[in-house]
């Protein structure tokens, strides 16, 4: 690609002072120059091909659910820049907070969720969830020496960069693992089993002879969980998850009932929940928040109210599409149980939950949050995401279990809702991938041995249409690479 003379010296900065994400400043990873970006196409700083255009299958490490350039969102923007972009939430307040709490409040859709936090970003989000449980057993027992300080959390997690969201992150496998021993050590079992599809899918439910019993729960799956809890409980301050899916660890699919059990495991030993749904909440799944898979799958299996499982969180963090990928910010909630205990003011913190982000509100974020619920409060995402799940099963799940040269490299696929998963057999070459793929006009970011995409909500059929069509052709030529290199 050739970029003209001020491009090139604009990358040529870019490359020997930035540090892009999880990159090396001494072999920097190669970087596109974005123009403008509009729907869901990204448009490139280039000469030749003039215009080079890109369809964002990751809406943007999946937050643009709405797209680039979205008009409702925009103006929503302008006007409340116009009033205050930010203003300090200690000791003040602001109608876009308020309301987005009550559109979020109703989103959340359960009666014990009541309490919210405004924080700044993902990991942030992951801080304060953390410190709130811990805050909360403390309260129980305000002693030096309490003893809940630990979290029980399963393998193959992810729940973000900073020191204690690594400390919930998968040991061994996760980027973070060179930090063992100065992060704090916790509790981990085995996670579940991966599952193709979820059996509140449609695409389940319209080809059970396809997946068969690839979507049954395996009690085994819970064993390793059920001891730890066991024998650590009287050490354990919360139980961690991403539900139903987990993201940046493996990009595991697994199904509601396991969820189901944890969460009757931790009402048998009163241990508070906390559920990360900062990749999967807002529609992602095919649920508004993953977790309300539980009570969908219980619902269809006909089991009678009075003996399903309630499943929600404790503690809820959210963030990503919260603000339809416009500005950072996120959201922690909590259940009058948890807000009330801490808020003792006998405690040595006065009751005061202790963490305060300087944008904490950001009344701009906030004005962009509001807009981008509205729109998922029309219901449109529902027939969107349904329309993307039956494609990706369509246009890559079926052609690609029939492709044998595809299936020379792909272990596994799992989709769900607006995602879909391609187990890769080898690890990426990431450099070779984002070349292919952005060459092609589709902007993919594999990474470890995950091929995977999730696309805006309002993708189209001809758009959704490339970006299979071209996985399945830089598959197709990542196999040749790889038979060439045994050869």
């Amino acid at each position: 690609m050739k970029f003209n003379p001020s491009v090139t010296d604009l990358l040529k900065y870019d490359r020997d002072h930035i540090w892009h994400p999880y990159t090396s400043m001494s072999n920097p990873m190669l970087v596109y120059p974005v123009k403008e970006a509009h729907g869901c196409e990204i448009t490139l700083e280039s000469e030749e091909p003039k215009n080079h255009k890109m369809i964002d299958a990751m809406s943007s490490w999946w937050c643009a659910i709405h797209g680039y350039n979205n008009k409702e969102i925009n103006d929503a923007l302008v006007s409340q820049i116009t009033k205050v972009s930010h203003v300090m939430f200690g000791g003040l307040t602001h109608e876009p907070a308020i309301t987005l709490v009550k559109k979020l409040l109703k989103l959340l859709n359960h009666d014990e969720l009541q309490h919210c936090f405004l924080a700044d970003s993902g990991s942030v989000a992951m801080e304060i969830a953390l410190k709130m449980a811990l805050q909360y057993q403390f309260s129980l027992n305000p002693v030096p020496s309490f003893q809940k300080r630990k979290f029980l959390t399963i393998s193959k997690g992810y729940h973000g960069d900073t020191i204690g969201a690594m400390s919930v992150c998968d040991p061994f496998s996760s980027m973070h693992s060179i930090y063992s021993g100065y992060v704090a050590e916790n509790i981990f079992a085995e996670g579940p089993s991966t599952v193709p599809t979820l059996p509140t899918s449609k695409i389940f439910k319209e080809n059970p002879q396809l997946f068969g019993d690839t979507v049954a729960f395996d009690e085994k799956d819970i064993a390793d969980f059920r001891v730890k809890l066991k024998n650590n409980h009287e050490e354990i301050c919360a139980v961690v998850l991403e539900p139903i899916l987990q993201g940046a660890g493996g990009m595991r699919l697994y199904h509601p009932q396991f969820l189901i059990e944890v969460r009757r495991l931790c009402d048998s030993y009163n241990i508070p929940l906390i559920l990360d749904e900062i990749a999967t909440g807002f529609g992602r799944t095919g649920a508004m928040f993953a977790f309300h898979h539980c009570k969908i799958y219980q619902d269809e299996q006909n089991i009678p109210k009075e003996s399903q499982v309630d499943v929600y969180p404790d503690i809820i963090c959210v963030g990503k599409a919260l603000t339809g990928g416009y500005m950072t910010l996120s959201a922690v909630v909590t259940t009058p149980k948890i807000a009330i205990t801490i808020s003792n003011p006998s405690l040595p913190t006065g009751g005061c939950l202790m963490h305060g982000p300087t944008f904490m509100g950001n009344p701009l974020a906030c004005a962009a949050a509001n807009k981008s619920l509205d729109i998922l409060l029309r219901g449109d995402w529902i027939d969107e995401v349904l329309f993307i799940e039956n494609q990706l099963f369509v246009g890559l799940y079926k052609k690609v279990i029939a492709d044998d040269v595809v299936m020379q490299v792909v272990s596994d696929i799992r989709i769900t809702g607006a995602v879909a998963v391609l187990e890769l057999k080898n690890a990426v070459d990431s450099l070779w991938f984002h070349h292919k793929f952005v060459s092609k006009g589709v902007y993919v970011r594999p990474f470890r041995n995950l091929c995977y995409i999730m696309p805006p909500y309002i993708i189209s059929a001809e758009e959704l249409s490339k970006v299979t069509r071209v996985i399945r052709e830089v598959l197709r030529e990542w196999a040749a690479e790889i038979s060439a290199k045994k050869n």
